[in-house]
This record gives structure tokens, sequence and C-alpha cells, in this order.
């Protein structure tokens, strides 16, 4: 059984359920609000399971994985079906690269300790933290709109007509950017693949409000 150490509202975390459940793999939800209590994040258990004192972590068997771009990768390579990579080197990397740049380029930028740092400590207002926070949202879409939209290979999902690792990230990216006040209409790709997307039951029960420790 895998256990899966997560927190609704974390794209990171969205990202590794999403794949889990694409590939129809069972696991126990063991949620870490990354609020509550100064963090639970920080609290000593977690800190030693991962000294980064980020979800998510994948328990399986011995191994305590974090980092979600290399727990996708260990689900593909221990669970190869269905694939969530093309079959050839260059599909394989474009999904790769699109998968980073969402998850590398733009989130790192957006994410919690970076919005309670500007906030905190640098004492950004909440208008000043949501301008910091649109203004790279926009930007990465930006490119990845063209990315996406120029691109042959981009079919009903981020690469061709199969759900794969691209849109593991996309969708949580979108959700994220919905939720603070991005507009969608300048990234008419995006937001159709995100869509597509959550007509899917793998997608939909994944979503931060389907989660038992939403609130």
């Amino acid at each position: 059984m895998f256990k899966l150490y997560t927190y609704f509202r974390s794209s990171a975390s969205y990202r590794v359920r999403i794949a889990l459940n694409l590939k129809g793999l069972a696991y126990e939800a063991i949620p870490v609000h990354l609020v509550r209590d100064g963090g639970q994040q920080h609290a000593a258990g977690f800190s030693t399971l991962n000294p980064s004192e980020l979800v998510p972590v994948l328990q399986h068997d011995d191994a305590a994985l974090p980092q979600s771009l290399a727990i996708i990768e260990y689900l593909e390579e221990r669970h190869p079906q269905p694939a969530l990579l093309p079959t050839d080197a260059v599909g394989r990397a474009r999904v790769r690269a699109l998968a980073q740049y969402i998850a590398c380029d733009i989130h790192p930028l957006n994410n919690l300790r970076v919005l309670r740092y500007l906030e905190q400590q640098l004492g950004l207002d909440a208008e000043a933290r949501q301008a910091w926070y649109r203004h790279w949202v926009e930007t990465g879409f930006t490119a990845l709109e063209r990315m996406l939209a120029e691109s042959p290979q981009t079919g009903r999902f981020c690469h061709g007509d199969t759900p794969g690792t691209a849109d593991c990230c996309l969708v949580p990216q979108v959700f994220n950017a919905e939720r603070f006040g991005v507009a969608m209409a300048p990234y008419p790709t995006i937001r159709t693949i995100a869509e597509h997307c959550m007509t899917l039951e793998p997608f939909r029960l994944a979503a931060p409000p389907a989660q038992p420790d939403a609130e």
C-alpha cells in the first residue's frame, strides 16, 4: 500500500494524486496541514521523514520519496501501464519539459512558503502579494500557451490524446491560478486542456475539494 503525505491545496501533492489515480493505484492519504499548528510539515516527525519539510512524500515499502516529479517517475517505472510518458524519446522529452516548466519555473515562485515570506518578512500587503502571484503565473502561462498552441503534438491533452505527466502538473497550476484570480481567457489552449482533464474521474477525485482534509 502506498502512503501519501499530502495537503489538499498543495499543487505538488495534487500532481501525485492525479498520477496515482490515472494508474489506478490505491493509496492512504496522510494529511499534513501546512498552516495549522505553525505548519505541521515543520513537526519533528515529518521533518525526519523529509528534511526539506515539504509535501508530498510517498512511502512505499521501505522508501520515503519526496519531490512530486520524482515520485511520478517512480510510479511510471514501477507501474508502467497506463503510461504517463510517450513511447518515443522526443515525445518523452517534450512531456518532461512541459512538466518541469510548470513544476520548476512557474510553481516555485508562488508556493505557500514564498508567499508567506513576502508577507511576513518583506512586509508586502495582501494586494502586493496577489500582484506578485498574478505576474509570475501570467508570465509563465503566456509562454506555456505558446508551447502548447504552436505544437502539432498537442491534442486533447498536453501531448496527444492521452493524459500524462504534463497534465498532472497543468491541472493543479490552473486550479491555483483561478483561486488567485488569474484570468484564463488569454490562455485558451491551457484552459481547454484543463477543462477536458476535469471531465475524467482521476482528475476529479484528486481535486482539492474532494480530499479528506479539505476545508
